[in-house]
């Protein structure tokens, strides 16, 4: 299954009853911003934080800013009437907290085709990123992310103290080792399943930016392909690890060429910059120059 979409190497939060700071956000470069109806939006304020982040999307992609929403999970009753008030043909994706099953989303889907159709909206044109938070989402992203065709990203919740640090019980350190297995299941689970681009919430702490950047790079080899991020100050940083670097696209153009002469002579395999490359690599190559273009950097 096929589900390569443009990259998002950096996901920024914003408070969606927070008028000023969403037109604020716009300015930070985050490559995708998703105005939050849950965890940062106090229940007296959740009903007239809907109009706000209704109004907002409009606005972040009448100025060119990909922008979903995260509204409240199904158990607080308040779904539908977050999915009434703000899907509009502007709004890229819903992310749905605390999604274990299959079920879970084969409800949001149901309830989003209805919406859809009601607003003039081409079935299925919203996605629904899988956030996995929980045990039961983490142990089932392979499952989840083939049964609907609206997951065509995924990203592991794998911070300090919140709900995936509770519902598996590690206890979180800057070095990461502790959600090792998380971080690569999640990966491996993804590409299995045709996700080409999935990313991870891992580092929380806005100071610490040298520590920031450690982590994704850790990422990034992992297989990671971007993060969500809490602060703006973390976003400058993440796009840049996330982003190829010109000795990168210069050592895959180089490769390609060097496989491209080689199979003029008929030779399978050559040696490039001291390596033996062959066919696996020059797929490899073209995939990362792909990833570079998706992100403005190829033509």
């Amino acid at each position: 299954m096929d589900k390569t979409v443009r990259p998002h190497r950096s996901s920024l939060f914003v408070p969606g009853h927070r008028t000023a700071w969403i037109e604020k956000a716009a300015g930070y470069g985050s490559d995708f911003l998703i105005l939050d109806l849950e965890d940062s939006v106090p229940d007296q304020e959740k009903a007239g934080a809907r109009a706000i982040t209704k109004a907002g999307i409009k606005t972040l992609k009448a100025n060119g800013q990909a922008v979903g929403v995260r509204v409240n999970g199904f158990a607080t009753g308040l779904t539908r009437d977050d999915l009434e008030g703000v899907v509009c043909p502007e709004l890229d994706s819903v992310t749905l907290p605390k999604v274990e099953t299959v079920a879970d989303l084969q409800e949001l889907d149901a309830l989003l085709t209805n919406l859809e159709k009601r607003a003039g909206i081409a079935a299925g044109s919203i996605e629904t990123p899988l956030g996995c938070e929980t045990a039961k989402a983490m142990r089932n992203i392979y499952e989840i992310a083939t049964s609907c065709p609206r997951v065509k990203r995924v990203t592991l919740a794998a911070g300090p103290g919140g709900d995936a640090a509770r519902a598996i019980g590690y206890v979180w350190s800057k070095e990461g080792t502790e959600t090792l297995y998380l971080r690569s299941k999640t990966v491996l689970d993804c590409r299995a399943a045709g996700v080409q681009h999935p990313t991870i919430s891992s580092w929380w702490n806005i100071k610490d930016l040298e520590g920031l950047e450690r982590d994704a790079r850790w990422n990034r080899q992992v297989g990671f392909r971007g993060m969500t991020v809490m602060h703006p100050s973390h976003v400058p940083i993440v796009n840049q690890v996330f982003t190829p670097a010109a000795e990168e696209i210069a050592f895959y153009r180089g490769l390609i060429q060097a496989m491209e002469e080689a199979k003029v002579k008929g030779i399978a395999a050559v040696v490039y910059q001291g390596d033996m490359v062959d066919e696996a690599m020059l797929k490899t190559a073209r995939e990362m120059l792909e990833f570079a273009r998706s992100i403005g950097l190829e033509s």
